[in-house]
């Protein structure tokens, strides 16, 4: 129950996110990393930053490394399964990858039952 409440917190947060547009804009590159990590997307390539603006890569690489980082947490990778959210993958090499992978199966197969 504690999870599924974290779970839904940090997704309601999202509705208040700016749109990517708007950060590039202000050059919070940063930001936009971070909200690509959170939801676990794969790292969007120079060319697809690029056309957003001015694109500052070092700032995005370190906000989508600290949104991986939440992102990979194995206490919520069984609700992202159970809530249907496909995972790219994007937690290979980091240290709870496997355990990260067995709980979102976990989740993924009710979710399809």
């Amino acid at each position: 129950m504690k999870k599924a409440i974290v779970a839904l917190a940090v997704l309601g947060l999202f509705g208040c996110v700016a749109s990517d547009s708007d950060l590039a804009k202000e050059g919070n590159w940063y930001q936009i990393g971070y909200q690509d990590g959170m939801v676990g997307h794969s790292q969007r390539s120079h060319k697809r930053l690029s056309e957003l603006g001015d694109v500052q890569v070092s700032d995005y690489e370190n906000g989508y490394s600290a949104g991986i980082a939440e992102y990979c947490n194995p206490n919520f990778a069984y609700q992202i399964g159970v809530s249907g959210q496909y995972y790219e993958g994007v937690c290979e090499g980091t240290e709870q990858a496997q355990q990260f992978r067995m709980e979102w199966q976990r989740g993924w197969n009710e979710y399809n039952n």
